[in-house]
């Protein structure tokens, strides 16, 4: 039931992420009319939320399931409007990281490769079970193979 990457949730954005080679994330969402801030446009919050949640994963590309990412702070900015409808890509990196924490930075791109937001964020290290009353299979938190998951990606 994520907002971002639950694929049950009937108003979330359905990510699908996928981790490349070198480490880092890519995510694949289409805005749709819920997700609206001005119309035909992606809602700041939303746009946010997704670089949030794409640059937080990135630390799983390094250390597998074993640590997740809880955000410390977030910080957006914004360069062209974000279309609806339309199907974006988002690239995530992993910057620095210590013991405790980590940093990442990522951006959402338009079709035509040009950035529409910029993000950067810190985050805590922490096991899932420190973070929520969990249970991966009651909650599908699986790979999940889509028929329209990439062989390979041109950014």
């Amino acid at each position: 039931m994520c907002l971002v990457c639950g694929l049950k949730n009937p108003y979330g954005l359905k990510a699908w992420f996928y981790e490349l080679e070198g480490g880092d994330l890519v995510a694949t969402f289409t805005g749709r009319e819920e997700h609206q801030g001005y119309p035909g446009r992606l809602h700041g919050g939303i746009a946010t939320a997704i670089l949030d949640e794409a640059i937080g994963r990135t630390i799983r590309a390094h250390h597998g399931d074993a640590l997740w990412g809880v955000t410390v702070e977030v910080a957006v900015r914004f360069k062209k409007p974000i279309p609806l409808g339309t199907k974006l890509t988002v690239r995530c990196r992993l910057t620095g990281e210590d013991s405790r924490f980590f940093e990442g930075t990522g951006e959402i791109m338009l079709p035509d490769g040009e950035i529409a937001a910029t993000g950067k964020g810190k985050y805590i290290k922490l096991a899932l079970e420190r973070i929520a009353d969990f249970n991966a299979d009651e909650q599908e938190w699986k790979v999940s193979p889509s028929p329209d998951d990439p062989t390979e990606f041109a950014l």
